[in-house]
């Protein structure tokens, strides 16, 4: 397909799916969107094999059966994301408790007091999207770093529903000097650091055992400023019907003056603190995603 016409269509698909689910209301929308989870589990076979896989590594002990049910949780976690960010738009301060229950915010509060920003340490688990935008609606506006879409009219849409709220992206090609800058005016950042990334961009840390390329800029950041590292996460509470955005107290940071040795143990601390999430909510995480694609040298492909 032309690239013109490819990128228009990924357009019309997302603006699409946007609309339609955002007009719905809740009710319908989430059957509506777990309809859509169900056809994505079986259409889409590159993803499902990768989630095999990757669950398979990190718990090679379990049933075949449930490291099935966790994926196909996996990509309903998918379709109520899909519902909550179509309906950005319609949050606001008088309705947004209706959705989002909050635990542990005196650690964020905390991580203000120090006076050196906060960096939320986060990943894509649960209704990652909403975390951000919830913290804005409730009055609490942070910046985020996100990876621009390759189709420029998709990421304009996103990028609009993103900042309804008064939330600011840091996009990857200005990244440092705005982390630094907006850590200096202690603001939050949130970083979403569990994604693979190359040998040159990062550190090897163990993720389920499995040594995991992983992005060394919150340690990096962190023991350059001084800011507190909070981990935070916005997961589905099946027994509330809600989502419930958790804010751990701020991590103790190793800080030996060995800033190579410093950057990778931070690294892995922050791994065990995500993959204890994971455990805890298997079917949150987004397991369709190959996170262990970049191997140490002379190390065989796991995929």
């Amino acid at each position: 397909m032309r690239g013109g016409l490819k990128e228009l269509v990924e357009y019309t698909l997302a603006y699409t799916l946007l609309k339609t689910f955002g007009w719905m209301p809740r009710p319908i929308a989430r059957p509506a969107a777990q309809a859509f989870a169900w056809l994505g589990f079986h259409l889409a076979k590159r993803q499902r094999e990768t989630g095999h896989r990757n669950l398979s590594m990190a718990f090679p002990d379990m049933p075949e059966s449930r490291r099935t049910e966790i994926l196909r949780g996996c990509f309903q976690n998918i379709g109520r994301l899909l519902v909550e960010f179509s309906h950005f738009p319609q949050l606001n301060k008088s309705n947004i408790g209706s959705y989002v229950l909050v635990d542990g915010f005196e650690n964020y509060r905390e991580g203000v007091r120090r006076g050196r920003g906060v960096i939320y340490l986060t990943g894509h688990l649960g209704a990652w999207e909403l975390g951000s935008f919830s913290q804005s609606i409730f009055g609490y506006p942070l910046k985020f770093v996100v990876r621009p879409i390759a189709n420029s009219r998709v990421e304009a849409m996103i990028s609009k529903y993103r900042m309804l709220g008064g939330n600011a992206p840091i996009h990857r090609r200005n990244a440092a000097r705005d982390i630094l800058q907006a850590l200096r005016r202690n603001e939050a950042v949130g970083i979403l650091f569990d994604q693979n990334t190359t040998r040159d961009e990062g550190v090897f840390a163990e993720f389920f055992g499995i040594p995991a390329a992983t992005t060394p800029a919150i340690a990096t950041f962190a023991l350059r400023t001084g800011a507190a590292v909070v981990p935070a996460f916005l997961l589905w509470d099946r027994n509330a019907g809600k989502h419930r955005l958790s804010f751990a107290p701020p991590l103790d940071l190793i800080d030996t003056g060995d800033r190579n040795r410093d950057i990778l143990e931070n690294t892995r601390r922050f791994n065990r603190v995500l993959e204890s999430y994971v455990r805890k909510y298997p079917d949150q995480w987004l397991w369709i995603h190959r996170r262990w694609k970049t191997r140490p040298e002379g190390c065989a492909s796991l995929y």
